[in-house]
């Protein structure tokens, strides 16, 4: 054969060889979160999709597929570590049954960069890794707090007594430490159950939902109290299509590029539902003095006395309060 066609069939074959790596290069994962597309606090999902895709492109690509519609949300964590989905992003309570110590990043007051200072991601990181789960990190939204929600009057902590509220598991035992009832229900059972009196109230946040609850809501208590914050959780099959060095650019990125980004991104979805509220009449007893001080002391003791029992180890359990809380 002429030397000059072997030579053009050599440079064809390996640009085509060069093309086909390339492409073959990006890896598309598919993300399932706990709470709908059209939720407000899905915004912080929304942008992490949206720069990861951005600053990962060619190499890696995330799929958000939906939310509960695709997947129940308290499912979620076992079918990343059983490989039925890729990537969940979910609530550290939908998932304590299994990761128990998962919650802890609730339990504080702190914000995303003075934790992420103490090296709780990465613990957090190895205590995933003992129960089967790739911890990748956290959408933080540390502004993000809870607030009781009533639709009777509530004038002081003593009237919280025998009420019954519905809660996500992490506030359960501060619920109960105030004396009143705690009951576990997912989000879209809260309209119901309150409007056929089989709660008195309910924790939750304040993010754009106010207006559907117009007719069962009155008051609503404060101080907030907690943070929020939502785990990443990426199964080990889709970790395998990562390379080394693609994890590692994946997880520094998401933890000190992203991250403090993300936790100062709240500020327009948290005033819209701010807005909400007070267009629904919401009205604020405000706990002061002693009071305030008493309420979130026992959101902070009481969920950390209940995770030392879930855990049934002190030291660990110290440890971990002493990143997110001393």
């Amino acid at each position: 054969m002429n030397p000059t066609i072997l030579t053009k069939l050599a440079i064809g074959l390996s640009l085509a060889g060069l093309s086909f790596t390339a492409v073959a290069e990006e890896v598309s994962l598919n993300t399932v979160s706990f709470t709908p597309k059209s939720a407000a606090v899905s915004a912080g999902f929304e942008k992490f999709i949206a720069a990861v895709n951005e600053e990962f492109e060619g190499e890696l690509s995330l799929n958000w597929r939906g939310g509960p519609e695709v997947m129940p949300p308290f499912r979620l964590a076992d079918a990343v570590r059983n490989n039925a989905i890729d990537m969940a992003l979910i609530s550290p309570s939908y998932y304590s049954g299994l990761v128990p110590s998962s919650t802890t990043s609730n339990l504080s007051f702190k914000t995303y960069e003075e934790i992420l200072e103490t090296g709780y991601y990465d613990r957090i990181t190895e205590i995933h890794a003992e129960r089967g789960l790739n911890y990748l990190g956290e959408i933080p939204a540390t502004d993000v707090k809870f607030y009781l929600f009533f639709k009777d009057r509530i004038d002081s902590l003593d009237d919280l007594q025998g009420k019954r509220i519905r809660v996500f598991p992490t506030g359960l035992p501060f619920i109960e430490a105030l004396g009143a009832n705690g009951l576990v229900l997912p989000i879209g059972e809260i309209y119901t159950a309150m409007e056929r009196g089989a709660i008195d109230g309910f924790m939750q946040g304040n993010l754009g939902w106010a207006e559907q609850y117009e007719d069962v809501v009155n008051y609503y208590l404060t101080p907030p109290f907690y943070r929020a914050g939502f785990s990443i959780l990426v199964s080990q099959r889709a970790m395998d299509r990562l390379s080394p060095e693609l994890r590692e650019e994946l997880q520094e990125y998401v933890r000190f590029t992203l991250g403090p980004q993300l936790d100062q991104s709240w500020g327009e979805v948290i005033a819209a539902g701010n807005a909400e509220v007070e267009a629904a009449g919401f009205e604020e007893i405000a706990l002061n003095g002693e009071d305030a001080d008493r309420y979130l002391q026992t959101a902070i003791d009481a969920a950390w006395d209940n995770m030392a029992d879930q855990l049934d180890d002190p030291e660990l359990t110290a440890e971990l309060r002493a990143m997110l809380v001393d």
